[in-house]
C-alpha cells in the first residue's frame, strides 16, 4: 500500500492525486526519451548554434534585409533612360497618292537623354552603398544579440533540467521516508502527526515536482524558437555541463573604445552617418540643374526637302523652389545619426561595464555556494537524517533540513544559470560577429 492510503482515512483519494501527478511527470518524462536524431536529445551548445545560423527566424529576416539593402545599390546606379517619340500631324482629307511614303503627313521621331550632372548618381551610390553596410552590420549585430539569447535559453534548459531532477529527488526521498515512518507508526515509534506533517511536504515535493516539469517545457519551447525546432521542442535536452568560473579581463579606457568601436550596432550607426553625410550632399546637388538633349527627324512629303532635322536643349528654371526643403531634411538627418551614434556608444558602454559587473559578481556567487553554503546544507541534511533514524531529534527537525537543502540545491541551480548567462552576455557585449 502507498503512504498515503495508510496515514488518512481517505487514503485512497490522496493516491489518486498523487498518482495523477506521478503519472503526468512520467509521461512528459516519456516524451523526451530518445526517438531519433541524437542533436536534439543530447543537444550541447555548439550544435544548438549551429542550428542557430542556419534556422534562426531572425537571421533570415537580417539576411533578407541585407539583399534587399545591395538590390538598392543597383537602382541606385541607373542613369535615366533614353526617351524615343513617334508623332505625326498635318493630316488632311487628301493624303495624297502614292505608296504610304509619299502621303502627306507630318512624322517627326524624335530622342531624348537627360544627363545628370553634380555627381548625383555617384552620391546616390555612395548614400545606397552605406546604408547596405549599416543594413550588414546590424544583421551582424542581430547575430550578436540573438547568440546571447539563444545562450540564455540554453542556459535556462539546463537549469531546468537540474530543478526537475532535484524535485524528483526529493519526492522520492519523501516516498521512502513514509514508507518507514509508516512502519513506525504501526509500532507505536511515532505520533500520527509527525505522519501527517511529513505527509503534506510529500505532496508539497510532487507539486514542485509537477512545476519544475512545466518550466523545463517552457525552457524547451523557448530554445526550440531560436534553432527553428518548434515541432521537435519535447526532444530538446541540453548535454553541456555547466561552464567554468571565468573572470572577463580588465580594461583601461583606449581598451574600452576599441571595442566599442568593433561592436557591430556602433559600426552600423558609424555606416548611418556616413549615408547621411552623403545624402545631405545629394540633396545639395539638386541644385546643379540637369540637361536635356534631344534630336528629331521630320518627314513632310510634298515639301522640298521633305526630311529635316532638328536638335533640342532644355535645362530646368529654378524661379520658384531650390530644393530648400530636401536639403534641411538632409541636414536633419545627419545631425540625427550623428546623435543616434553618440548614444550607441554611450549604450553600448553601459553595457559593457553591466556585463562585466554581472560576471564578477555572480562567479562570487557560485563560488560561495558550491564552497560553503551547499557543503554546509548537505552536511546539516545527512546529520540530520542520521539523528532521525536514531530517534535523536524530531520528524520537524527532519523536515527544515531537508527544505533547507532542496532550496540550496536549487538556490544554487539558479546561481549557475544567472553566471552562466552573465558570461554570454559578456562576451556579446564584446563581441564582432561575423557577417550572417
Amino acid at each position: 500500500m502507498n503512504f498515503f492510503d495508510r496515514v488518512t482515512p481517505n487514503g485512497p483519494v490522496w493516491r489518486n492525486a498523487a498518482a495523477l501527478l506521478l503519472s503526468v511527470t512520467a509521461l512528459s518524462a516519456s516524451a523526451q526519451t530518445p526517438t531519433a536524431a541524437p542533436a536534439l536529445e543530447a543537444l550541447t551548445l555548439r550544435a544548438a548554434e549551429t542550428l542557430f545560423l542556419e534556422r534562426n527566424r531572425e537571421l533570415l529576416a537580417a539576411r533578407r534585409a541585407l539583399e534587399g539593402a545591395e538590390a538598392d545599390v543597383v537602382t541606385a546606379g541607373a542613369r535615366p533612360n533614353p526617351n524615343l517619340s513617334i508623332s505625326t500631324s498635318s493630316i488632311s482629307r487628301t493624303l495624297g497618292g502614292g505608296s504610304p511614303a509619299d502621303k502627306r503627313i507630318d512624322t517627326i521621331v524624335g530622342l531624348s537623354q537627360t544627363f545628370e550632372r553634380g555627381n548625383k548618381a555617384g552620391l546616390r551610390i555612395d548614400t545606397a552603398q552605406a546604408i547596405a553596410n549599416a543594413v550588414r552590420s546590424d544583421g551582424r549585430d542581430v547575430e550578436r544579440t540573438q547568440r546571447a539569447v539563444l545562450q540564455g535559453a540554453y542556459f535556462d534548459l539546463l537549469q531546468a533540467q537540474d530543478k526537475l531532477r532535484i524535485t524528483r529527488e526529493t519526492a522520492a526521498l519523501f516516498d521512502k521516508s513514509m514508507d518507514a515512518l509508516n512502519l513506525r507508526l504501526k509500532a507505536g515509534d511515532v505520533a500520527a502527526m509527525d505522519v501527517s506533517r511529513m505527509s503534506v511536504d510529500a505532496l508539497r515535493a510532487l507539486n514542485e515536482t509537477r512545476g519544475a516539469q512545466a518550466e523545463l517545457e517552457k525552457a524547451q519551447s523557448a530554445l526550440a524558437y531560436l534553432i527553428g525546432a518548434d515541432q521537435d521542442a519535447a526532444r530538446l535536452r541540453a548535454a553541456d555541463n555547466w561552464p567554468a568560473l571565468d573572470k572577463p579581463e580588465t580594461f583601461d579606457g583606449k581598451a574600452a573604445d576599441a571595442l566599442i568601436d568593433a561592436r557591430p550596432d556602433v559600426q552600423a550607426a558609424q555606416a548611418r552617418v556616413a549615408a547621411a553625410d552623403k545624402a545631405r550632399d545629394l540633396a545639395r546637388a539638386l541644385r546643379t540643374r540637369d540637361i536635356t538633349a534631344g534630336a528629331q527627324v521630320e518627314r513632310f512629303p510634298g515639301n522640298d526637302p521633305r526630311n529635316s532635322v532638328g536638335f533640342s536643349v532644355s535645362v530646368p528654371l529654378f524661379t520658384r523652389y531650390y530644393f530648400d526643403g530636401e536639403i534641411r531634411r538632409a541636414e536633419s538627418d545627419y545631425a540625427a545619426a550623428q546623435e543616434n551614434l553618440q548614444r550607441v556608444r554611450a549604450l553600448a558602454a553601459a553595457e559593457l561595464r553591466k556585463a562585466a559587473s554581472d560576471v564578477a559578481s555572480s562567479a562570487e556567487r557560485v563560488k560561495r555556494l558550491r564552497e560553503v553554503l551547499l557543503a554546509a546544507a548537505e552536511k546539516a541534511a545527512q546529520g540530520a537524517e542520521f539523528a532521525y533514524s536514531r530517534g535523536a531529534i524530531g520528524v520537524m527537525d527532519v523536515l527544515d533540513a531537508r527544505r533547507q537543502l532542496t532550496a540550496t540545491r536549487l538556490e544554487a541551480a539558479a546561481v549557475q544559470a544567472d553566471y552562466a548567462k552573465a558570461l554570454a552576455a559578456w562576451r556579446a557585449a564584446t563581441a564582432n560577429a561575423p557577417n550572417p
